[in-house]
This record gives structure tokens, C-alpha cells and sequence, in this order.
């Protein structure tokens, strides 16, 4: 007679002592299985199945359900400018192994706050961009500025004449 329960292809006890926290830097290395077709040489579609490992790194934003079987923990990672969530089962055969790089100490649970402080973040760089863009490349404010000085220069050289004039005397 077979048993109704199946075991997992992962080790439960190891994810389990990993301990994830909100606030923790990890990097997940992920299984992708890619899917190639490609004409063979009977001419017949042929499709080719090949398995990656990918790493994705990020902050631990939340982790749900503790350590039962159905924990999933959020993790954040900023990719080209633009913020990558992924939610990932602790205990997903499509996990090859969790690192904890780095741990913090945070007082809240679930860190969700921390979209919203990276968006003020990038419209303050972006606000004070546009503050100092203007000046620099504006051609006519540059130019005028040179004139500026042009002008200067003549008077400076008639306060020379008149030193050099009573020294003279």
C-alpha cells in the first residue's frame, strides 16, 4: 500500500534553521529550465530542455507563515533603476540553496515601507538634477558670464595705468 504523503526533494530542516528576517540581504539561486525548439534534421520541430541556476539578491521585506509549509518570503532588489519584487516558497524545489549576506537589525516586521522611501529618494535626485542642469547647460547665461568678465578687464587695466602713472610721478 502507498502513502498518501510525499516527500519534499529539499532538505525542510535546513531552510528552516536559515531563520529569515525582514531586513535581511540575501541572494536565492533559482533553477530557470529554458525551452529551445529548433528544426532538426528531418525537418520536424525538435524541442531542447536545458536548466540554469540564477541568482536573484535582494532585502527581505516580509517573511509569511514563519516555518510552515506554506512560508514564502518577498524579497526586493533595485534592477536598472526600477524596483523587482519576487516572491519566493521557502520550501520550492525551484530553490537551489538561500544565502544570508548580510543581516539588519529592523523594528518592524514587514519592511513595505521601503518602496515608498526609495521613490522619494530618486524624485530628490531627480529634483536636484533638474536645480543644476538648467545653469550648465544653458549657452547664452555662459556666454553673457564671459562678457562679464571681458568687461571688467578693462576697467582693472585702467586702475593699472593710474598706479603706474603716480608711481611714476
Amino acid at each position: 500500500m502507498k502513502s498518501g504523503v510525499t516527500t519534499s526533494p529539499i532538505d525542510m530542516k535546513e531552510r528552516t534553521n536559515l531563520q529569515l528576517r525582514a531586513g535581511d540581504t540575501v541572494r536565492v539561486w533559482q533553477k530557470i529550465e529554458e525551452l529551445k525548439t529548433a528544426k532538426g534534421k528531418n525537418k520536424k520541430d525538435v524541442t531542447t530542455r536545458s536548466t540554469r541556476k540564477q541568482a536573484f539578491e535582494g532585502l527581505v521585506l516580509a517573511v509569511k507563515h514563519g516555518t510552515e509549509p506554506g512560508a514564502t518570503f518577498t524579497v526586493r532588489r533595485v534592477a536598472s533603476g526600477v524596483g523587482v519584487e519576487k516572491i519566493f516558497p521557502l520550501y520550492s524545489p525551484n530553490i537551489e540553496s538561500i544565502e544570508i549576506l548580510r543581516r539588519a537589525r529592523v523594528r518592524r516586521s514587514k519592511l513595505y515601507f521601503i518602496r515608498r522611501k526609495a521613490a522619494k529618494e530618486v524624485a530628490r535626485a531627480m529634483r536636484k538634477q533638474l536645480q543644476i542642469t538648467p545653469a550648465a547647460s544653458d549657452p547664452e547665461k555662459t556666454v553673457s558670464e564671459e562678457a562679464a568678465a571681458e568687461k571688467e578687464t578693462p576697467q582693472e587695466s585702467a586702475e593699472v595705468r593710474q598706479e603706474t602713472a603716480t608711481a611714476a610721478e
